[in-house]
């Protein structure tokens, strides 16, 4: 059996350790993650369990210059770049559960949002609101190749956080570069401008073994035209250590087929635990590769646009077509966002 359509990560075979039960079915995983590297755990501070990357200001000042419309268009989705492996990957870990923590959204409040409609496997979003504004594409170049990826603003103390994918910072040793958000992306449209990242930062987890469950990355963006990036386009909630089994809405702008990255797609449904090798939720969702890195949401309010980031798109199974899963923000989200908050 092959997969439908291309997913937001890479596919890979399964070992003989599933073959007997699952011939010529695959897994769509990291390779780096299936490296044999035993998944480690970090528990001390924060700044044990994040990875930290700076951007130089003249690496800055040239991406910021270098992003054209014709440029972004022709970008390839992240998983197309990424390598094919026949190893399995390695046991989930366990993600460390800490206190509840949840941070209000900018435009509402939390107790004012109200799921109007369940539930959507992959259309486009008309809704208006927060997300269309704070949702948006990213774009960096991974070794030599220009890639795509989602990303979403999020309420902070510096007003310039960005939170996506692990994948969509790092990957396979290498920190990406030219790395730009641009919110309210709609067919080539840039709105709210291009920001630049000035640091790029992951989970300690995902940098030491590309461990699935920690696939979560930030980037901290430079002020645009006097302007912080959540002063400009809002930002969303986030929360860490909720409950599982909730209902979520999933965001992104996946760009491989059927889709083309030019608009802004989600899903909905009540989530579910990844049954087989990660820690993380799972959503029935379509989205394909360049979704990868858009956001969750808890408590999202259709009205408004406006919810609480719970998650990101991450990966899906080969033998699970149309089922996306993401991180589930534990303690070493938390740390990682506390981390960019705080640049």
């Amino acid at each position: 059996m092959r997969l439908r359509r291309s997913r937001s990560t890479i596919v890979l075979s399964l070992t003989s350790l599933l073959a007997a039960a699952l011939v010529g079915v695959g897994l769509l995983v990291p390779a780096a993650a299936a490296s044999g590297v035993a998944s480690q755990q970090f528990q001390a501070t924060d700044s044990d369990q994040v990875a930290v990357h700076r951007v130089d200001a003249s690496a800055r000042q040239d991406a910021q210059a270098s992003w054209s419309e014709q440029r972004m268009r022709s970008a390839t989705p992240m998983h197309r770049l990424l390598d094919r492996t026949t190893a399995l990957a390695s046991p989930a870990s366990t993600v460390k559960r800490g206190l509840p923590a949840l941070i209000q959204p900018t435009r509402q409040a939390v107790s004012d949002l109200i799921p109007l409609a369940l539930p959507e496997t992959g259309g486009a979003w008309s809704g208006g609101g927060a997300v269309t504004k704070t949702a948006g594409r990213v774009f960096f170049n991974f070794n030599g190749a220009d890639a795509s990826c989602s990303g979403d603003a999020v309420t902070s103390g510096n007003r310039s956080v960005v939170i996506t994918a692990g994948h969509c910072v790092k990957y396979e040793g290498t920190w990406h570069t030219s790395w730009v958000f641009v919110p309210g992306y709609d067919d080539g449209d840039r709105p709210h401008g291009t920001w630049t990242a000035n640091t790029t930062l992951t989970t300690s987890q995902w940098e030491a073994s590309e461990d699935l469950s920690y696939d979560v990355g930030a980037a901290v963006v430079d002020p645009l035209n006097g302007r912080r990036l959540t002063d400009a386009v809002g930002g969303q909630g986030i929360a860490f250590n909720q409950d599982r089994g909730q209902t979520m809405y999933s965001f992104g702008y996946p760009a491989a087929d059927p889709y083309d990255g030019e608009s802004l797609i989600y899903c909905s449904g009540t989530t579910f635990d990844d049954p087989l090798f990660s820690t993380d939720h799972g959503l029935n969702c379509d989205m394909t590769g360049g979704s990868s890195g858009g956001p969750w949401f808890l408590q999202f309010d259709e009205a408004s646009g406006a919810g609480v980031q719970n998650s990101v798109n991450s990966f899906g199974y080969v033998f699970l077509p149309d089922v996306m899963f993401g991180p589930y923000f534990g303690s070493e989200a938390q740390a990682l966002y506390n981390a960019a908050a705080a640049r």
